[in-house]
């Protein structure tokens, strides 16, 4: 009797546009040791945050929605608080912990280590601040307006470059969560609305909406937990493409209605802190920003010193700051599937240069930056850190 051989396993590698895309934009080597071995981060400042409000604005948003929780601004103590507990708890479950900088780690159950609160009075640190002026600041506007939130996306393209016997797969697999807006919520709230306000605001959007065959159509929004990037950064293009795929995934989902507009929020921008103020004045005096300030606040971002407090700007300036729209069209949105299938391609030339046995420094690309390497576990064995890296900061 002759016995068949069993045929390999048929995988198709996924790839999701934040854990892999953008992480392996951001620094390669870090990509490979964090994302794709077994060295988890132990405080992984940007990857913690992003998750965290992430976690935060989503349970916000269901607090809104089912337990009538309409008035804001919300106690920070008595209503937020509690959601940023429960979104800790769920991270230590995941082995995210919180950087001690970052967040006081006090519960109802008294000391844990790290504790740097009393019982009563837990302290309100950079990432408390930030949660509670985004809930307040876009909570009344945003909430309002979300007819699906954490929306799975999933899609399909054919592996770039395939070869067969050397490609992993002919296919690989995309993924994203975002949170929808329809233009029914928009219709029914957009009397005070600060958001549709900017959205009407933006004659692309008009454009858009003018031109559709029906009155149905979607917004898909994104929250970053950092600063509005600068134009000329390869960040800024980085946030557009990822939006322009989510919209391409969002189209082929067979409930969705055409999208017409990507909305992103850059948390930090609510409540900037040294770093921030000086990435902001250095894109105002270089005219790389899209967003300019205007007199006061104009004058107090040039005559601002590093050795000072962030100067006092209008809450106009940065709730204007913290939003992005990104326009939804099909060429741009086919040039950002290119992107997206370049740096699968990248991906996956590293991985097959590292089973061939060049080892990982050897197949795999170190981008040096000080932000970056200041949050990086595995700088004491780069290749290539960035010389001005010495210690994790504030994201």
């Amino acid at each position: 009797m002759t016995l068949s051989v069993r045929s390999k396993p048929y995988i198709i590698p996924e790839y999701s546009l934040t854990g892999d895309l953008l992480a392996f934009l951001t620094c390669g080597l870090q990509y490979r040791y964090q994302n794709k071995g077994t060295l988890p981060p132990s405080m992984p400042i940007q990857l913690w945050f992003g998750e965290f409000i992430h976690g935060v604005l989503e349970e916000a948003y269901l607090e809104w929605r089912d337990k009538n929780l309409k008035d804001f601004p919300w106690d920070w103590e008595k209503e937020i608080r509690p959601i940023e507990m429960l979104i800790d708890k769920r991270m230590r479950a995941r082995g995210l912990n919180p950087p001690s900088n970052l967040f006081c780690p006090y519960n109802e159950e008294g000391h844990k280590e790290g504790f740097c609160g009393d019982l009563n009075h837990p302290h309100k640190l950079v990432a408390s601040q930030r949660a509670e002026a985004t809930i307040n600041t876009w909570g009344p506007h945003l909430f309002p307006l979300i007819t699906s939130a954490e929306v799975r996306l999933k899609g399909i393209r054919d592996m770039p470059h395939y070869q067969e016997g050397f490609s992993r797969s002919n296919y690989y697999g995309i993924t994203g969560i975002v949170d929808v807006i329809s233009s029914v919520n928009l219709e029914v709230h957009s009397s005070s609305n600060l958001l549709v306000k900017f959205l009407e605001e933006d004659p692309l959007f008009k454009e858009k909406v003018q031109a559709l065959d029906s009155k149905e159509y979607e917004i898909i929004m994104d929250y970053k937990g950092m600063k509005r990037a600068p134009l000329s950064s390869a960040t800024w293009d980085y946030h557009k493409w990822q939006i322009l795929t989510y919209a391409w995934l969002r189209s082929r989902q067979e409930e969705s209605s055409p999208v017409v507009k990507g909305i992103l929020f850059y948390i930090n921008e609510l409540v900037p802190f040294t770093k921030d103020m000086q990435d902001i004045k250095e894109d105002v005096v270089g005219e790389n920003t899209d967003i300019v300030p205007q007199g006061n606040d104009l004058k107090e971002i040039l005559k601002w010193k590093t050795n000072t407090p962030p100067p006092p700007l209008s809450n106009e300036f940065k709730t204007r700051r913290s939003l992005r729209l990104v326009d939804v069209k099909p060429d741009s949105v086919h040039r950002s599937l290119g992107e997206f299938d370049r740096v699968v391609d990248e991906i996956e030339n590293c991985l097959l240069k590292e089973i061939k046995g060049k080892g990982i420094q050897n197949s795999w690309e170190a981008r040096p930056e000080a932000r970056t390497c200041d949050a990086c576990d595995f700088r004491t064995f780069c290749n290539n850190p960035d010389p001005l890296s010495q210690k994790p900061t504030v994201p």
